[in-house]
């Protein structure tokens, strides 16, 4: 029995290799503090490196490392407490937020569709693409239904979190976006919950304003992508 054929007998080893990968990750972001040195980014590659040198193959690590895929769901439920903690902002500035979350969502889609035309993309990559910008178990479903590959779906949305914590506070600071309502809504409604991670180090107004973010850009991405799609 190889090497594979034994690890794939244990529910745990992917999940512990995900885990130590993280752990890494943020202590040498928490060291040099770097905003490239994002702990999710360098987990990825740690993992992918450590694969290829032992041998062990994707699913043999993927047997285990998806049951972490379980805990996204209530963590993004518990992303609800800042919300609640300011929910008078909400109140306050209600309208101005749905209306910019929804640009948003109408904008993003206008671009994929600019960019897919002008690169001469083919359009089921652009299906597949088309609602990267909201967590996983809404993205998969929504390209479920509008025929795009599942596949490049959850590689779009991986790139679209990480690139969003990554460059998305200097985006900001570039810019010159200091509101902290603002910021919140750009990073909730480009990077769903990774960009809600990189929020929640800004300040509580911006993981409040994210996290409402995440939940709306959900809700409007499985309206919108496929009325939009039904126009092309």
């Amino acid at each position: 029995m190889n090497m594979n054929e034994v690890l794939s007998q244990s529910l745990f080893f992917g999940m512990i290799v995900s885990l130590v990968a993280y752990k890494i990750g943020f202590e040498i972001q928490k060291k040099w503090k770097k905003v490239y040195l994002n702990p999710l980014l360098i987990a990825i590659v740690i993992v992918i490196v450590f694969l290829l040198i032992t041998g062990i193959s994707y699913e043999t690590y993927q047997y285990g490392a998806k049951y972490l895929s379980y805990f996204l769901t209530p963590v993004t439920v518990c992303l609800a407490v800042p919300l609640y903690k300011q929910i008078e902002i909400l109140k306050n500035n209600l309208a101005a937020i749905l209306i910019s979350i929804v640009i948003g969502c109408l904008a993003h889609a206008g671009i994929l569709i600019s960019v897919t035309f002008l690169c001469k993309m083919d359009q089921q990559l652009l299906l597949s693409v088309m609602s990267k910008s909201v967590t996983t178990a809404i993205a998969l479903g929504v390209t479920g239904e509008i025929g795009g590959i599942q596949g490049i779906t959850v590689i779009g949305v991986m790139i679209a979190g990480i690139s969003g914590a990554v460059v998305g506070p200097s985006i900001l600071k570039l810019f010159h976006i200091t509101e902290p309502i603002a910021q919140g809504l750009a990073l909730g409604s480009a990077s769903h919950a990774v960009g809600t991670s990189k929020a929640i180090e800004l300040g509580e107004i911006q993981a409040a304003m994210s996290s409402l973010a995440i939940v709306v850009t959900g809700i409007l991405t499985v309206i919108i992508v496929p009325w939009v799609v039904s126009l092309l």
